[in-house]
């Protein structure tokens, strides 16, 4: 079974949303505030998706989010807000979320976004181990099967977004890929949000992988191009 966390104080919006998740075959689990929410995952963190609304009374969205982040690096998350200002979509995906939705929205929107970040997060789980199970270019192992990149043998927790467009980048060394190219790889082609979440997953990712990410060595911007991984 699908499972999906939906955190949202407002009543009226968590049972549009959960009613709408359930005629598309999740099994949903509510909670109003942010307090709840962590109770819930400390309890049964078995979640493929959490919904999750920023603007909440007691603990916000974003300190749930950093919170479980830093606890399991799996887990899909997809940040709510009434908001449209450009910091409140980079706070959230800084803080580690996979996807942004601004309400409101429609149910199609709904399930279109989550079906896909749940597909993404089912398909790196079910990675069967193999012969071919890990990528390595220079310092860096990518690890198919346990979903991890390991930077001079230590590892590095990716998250659902981060490991798949680092897959994408190693399949591809030294070629600039372009951010629609990763964008249609990663978020898929019926993706309807911003092509700037790509911007900011990588310089997430750069982060977690670039000893200064300010002076990168490896995930480097090809100007008028588009991202590329060197070694």
């Amino acid at each position: 079974m699908k499972r999906i966390l939906v955190v949202e104080d407002e009543a009226a919006i968590r049972e549009f949303v959960v009613i709408n998740l359930k005629r598309a075959g999740y099994e949903t689990t509510e909670a109003d505030c942010g307090e709840r929410a962590l109770e819930i995952l400390e309890h049964d963190g078995d979640y493929q998706v959490i919904l999750l609304d920023i603007m909440m009374p007691g603990i916000d969205g974003l300190s749930v989010c950093k919170q479980v982040r830093a606890q399991n690096s799996k887990i899909g998350i997809i940040m709510l807000s009434a908001k449209t200002q450009e910091m409140d979509k980079v706070s959230a995906l800084m803080m580690g979320a996979d996807d942004y939705m601004t309400k409101p929205f429609s149910p199609s929107e709904l399930v279109a976004r989550v079906d896909s970040l749940n597909r993404r997060v089912e398909m790196l789980s079910n990675k069967a181990p193999g012969a071919s199970d890990k990528m390595i270019l220079g310092e860096f192992t990518l690890d198919l099967r346990r979903r991890i990149l390991q930077k001079n043998g230590k590892a590095i927790e990716l998250t659902p977004v981060e490991f798949q467009i680092t897959e994408y980048l190693f399949s591809n060394p030294d070629v600039p890929l372009d951010r629609t190219d990763i964008l249609k790889r990663v978020w898929g082609d019926s993706y309807i949000g911003e092509e700037k979440i790509v911007d900011v997953n990588i310089r997430r990712l750069r982060m977690k992988v670039e000893d200064d990410p300010s002076v990168p060595r490896h995930l480097l911007t090809v100007w008028g191009r588009g991202y590329k991984w060197v070694e």
